[in-house]
């Protein structure tokens, strides 16, 4: 279809950020031709307009793409992505551990490990608790020791040209380690792509109030746009 339509007109498309991802934006580029991808909060919407239907919303889309009326998103590289998805996966490792421990009180530190161990080893449990607490025991092991492993991934990637200097800066600021910085790196990707420090605060969600317009409009984000972005970072 679009080859067709290239015979007479110039073909740009464009749809909405969705869990659909880049792989349409990319295959539509190797067929060779522009696209882009739109955030949902910032499409134009008339006062009341609630009801979605596909075939309307297409044609306001194109419409609106042609007047040069939307603001695209930054689309990735695939090796951004990969390096992306390899953070966001010792995240969730990182969740996954917590989920065992027991969070009444402080953390966890080796010293909690060490008394476990001797719960364990003591036999003052009876046999069915001591098999259930010994699987629970090695489970959180196990899951500290991958992450462990991605951590190590994670600095390695750090250290590449890519992310070098990135992650140097950020990790000048106290309380910022190379995983927080790796984290904030690989969410957002380009950060001059924000014009002001103040739009960049608003997408990480740390501007709980702000008059300017922009801010305002950033922080109307689709629930999608904030578990993609700002909520992950």
């Amino acid at each position: 279809m679009l080859d067709h339509l290239a015979r007479e007109h110039e073909v740009r498309a464009c749809y909405e950020a969705s869990g659909a991802g880049y792989v349409l934006e990319r295959m539509i580029r190797i067929w060779g031709h522009e696209c882009g991808i739109v955030a949902p909060s910032l499409i134009p919407r008339r006062p009341g307009e609630q009801r979605k239907h596909d075939r309307k919303d297409a044609e306001e889309l194109a419409r609106l793409y042609r007047a040069g009326e939307l603001v695209t998103i930054r689309v990735p590289t695939e090796r951004e992505e990969r390096v992306r998805d390899l953070v966001r996966f010792r995240e969730a490792f990182q969740r996954e551990a917590l989920k065992v421990v027991y969070r009444e009180g402080g953390n966890w530190t080796g010293k909690h490990f060490a008394w476990l161990r001797t719960i364990q080893r003591d036999g003052v449990l009876e046999t069915e608790d001591q098999v259930v607490f010994g699987e629970y025991l090695a489970l959180l092991g196990y899951k500290l020791d991958r992450r462990d492993e991605l951590d190590r991934q994670i600095d390695a990637l750090a250290l590449e040209p890519a992310y070098r200097e990135a992650v140097g800066r950020l990790c000048c600021l106290k309380g910022i380690s190379t995983q927080a910085a790796m984290v904030l790196v690989t969410e957002i990707g380009d950060f001059r792509r924000f014009g002001h420090p103040g739009k960049l605060m608003a997408y990480l969600g740390l501007v709980p109030r702000e008059l300017a317009g922009f801010v305002w409009a950033l922080m109307q984000e689709s629930v999608a746009e904030i578990e993609a972005g700002r909520r992950a970072a």
